[in-house]
């Protein structure tokens, strides 16, 4: 074997293009397979799959097929984002435009830690960041992994200005990332605020900030993980104006709603935020990862700058050279701002308020079906595109038990979630391709796996 070809430089693209259509041959072939939203025979079957195919994954002499055997094993392992009925999670289809700005962004491969490694990159950064703080109502932008990074780094940048004394406040509907935060940054136990209704109490969160002493930071939620329900921004807001509290929003979830005339009331109160996380990867159809985190006051990101000669020496800043250390504790970072930067100006605010629209209609469609069906409970109306419903009557054990079954055949995947004291099948509807007949076939299978 030769040296192997580069994806870059002047002969790069002649030696991706047979490559590209390796991949997706395999990409079909493994798809077609699987044959469903997910592999069937569950964790050792397919894990069984994968190393057979693999075999010896470090051999003595490489194996020039090695790129067609393990894309077709993966795609026939894969839970497939892209069919009607893999709604299970927050994890959507990428679009295609996508993942091919996704693919220039992998062979040009800028890191965006100095900007002589990402020049274009680091300027595409800048202007896609700061359009969409200002959608948020925010100065400005960090790119991130995702909102777990995202509520990580709000809840750093609370403790660098407020000191390690930092009190986090969030409702017992907060996502996990956010008391685990206070964990890995050495804070105080974080006070936890009672949801009764799926959503931070105003009340209780204002005596919670009157009762314990600050400084304090507020975590409200707009797009919970098991709902999709929005904590009630205004009224957060207030209290933590009343207060002296900062408010950090984690809308990982609900931000895509601000592409959309039609739902994007839902959001108001959000740029009362101090930080706000939000992801691209949920209602902005993007290849993980595209998190962000906006900020109101710029001053805040003082605490990231950092100094290392070989990046941002001091004279090269002071010649003019972007500093980049200082938009993110990370260093070696992927242009990640690409995809998004290609999806916006290709779709516009239209288009992809087009696509959230979509799937809350596709929603609120799947709810009034469960609601008609006299063998299904709903939970309640959807908030975004999240519904929960379980079969009317039925145990807990039996819930879960249904979900387990449609894992096992590949037929289906749905989450679950606790609810009200009960276990409930979670769909979470991210595909704006699915249809009204989908919609009703799932509702057939999980009613066909439901013992009576």
């Amino acid at each position: 074997m030769g040296m192997p070809p580069l994806a870059s430089g002047p002969h790069g693209t002649d030696a991706l293009r047979p490559l590209l259509d390796t991949v997706l041959d395999a990409l079909r072939t493994g798809a077609a397979a699987r044959g469903g939203p997910l592999p069937p025979g569950g964790p050792d079957t397919v894990a069984a799959r994968v190393a057979d195919a693999a075999g010896d994954i470090l051999p003595d002499r490489g194996d020039p097929d090695a790129l067609r055997v393990l894309v077709t094993a993966l795609a026939e392992g894969a839970a497939d984002p892209a069919h009607p009925l893999c709604a299970a999670h927050l994890h959507a289809p990428p679009l295609a435009v996508a993942a091919a700005a996704d693919l220039a962004a992998s062979v040009l491969n800028p890191s965006l830690d100095s900007w002589d490694q990402a020049p274009a990159a680091s300027a595409l950064e800048a202007l896609v960041t700061r359009a969409l703080a200002r959608e948020a109502g925010a100065a400005d932008a960090l790119v991130t992994t995702g909102g777990t990074e995202s509520n990580q780094l709000a809840v750093l940048l609370a403790r660098e200005k407020h000191g390690a004394g930092l009190r986090l406040v969030h409702g017992e509907n907060a996502h996990h990332s956010l008391p685990r935060a206070t964990r890995l940054l050495g804070l105080p136990e974080p006070v936890v605020v009672p949801a009764p209704a799926g959503t931070l109490d105003p009340a209780a969160l204002d005596e919670a900030l009157t009762r314990i002493p600050g400084p304090h930071l507020v975590a409200a939620t707009a797009g919970t993980t098991d709902a999709g329900l929005i904590d009630p921004l205004p009224e957060i807001a207030a209290r933590c104006t009343a207060h002296g509290a900062r408010l950090h929003v984690d809308a990982a979830y609900g931000a895509g709603l601000l592409f959309s005339d039609r739902h994007r009331a839902r959001l108001a109160g959000l740029e009362a935020a101090d930080t706000v996380a939000l992801d691209l990867h949920k209602l902005g159809w993007q290849p993980i990862p595209a998190g962000l985190l906006t900020v109101t006051d710029t001053d805040d990101l003082a605490v990231l700058r950092h100094r290392a000669d070989y990046l941002n020496a001091d004279d090269d800043t002071d010649a003019g050279l972007p500093d980049l250390l200082g938009r993110s504790p990370r260093t070696s970072r992927r242009p990640d701002v690409l995809k998004a930067a290609v999806t916006l100006k290709t779709l516009g605010r239209t288009g992809l308020g087009a696509l959230v629209d979509a799937v809350c209609s596709l929603a609120g469609e799947f709810a009034g079906l469960v609601e008609a069906h006299p063998r299904f409970e709903l939970h309640a109306p959807p908030s975004i595109s999240t519904v929960l419903f379980r079969p009317a009557g039925a145990p807990d054990d039996a819930v879960a038990a249904v979900r387990r079954a449609l894992l096992g055949t590949g037929r289906a995947v749905l989450g679950r979630a606790r609810a009200d004291g009960r276990l409930w099948l979670k769909a979470t509807l991210l595909n704006p391709h699915a249809r009204a007949e989908d919609l009703a076939a799932l509702l057939t299978l999980v009613e066909g796996h439901t013992p009576r």
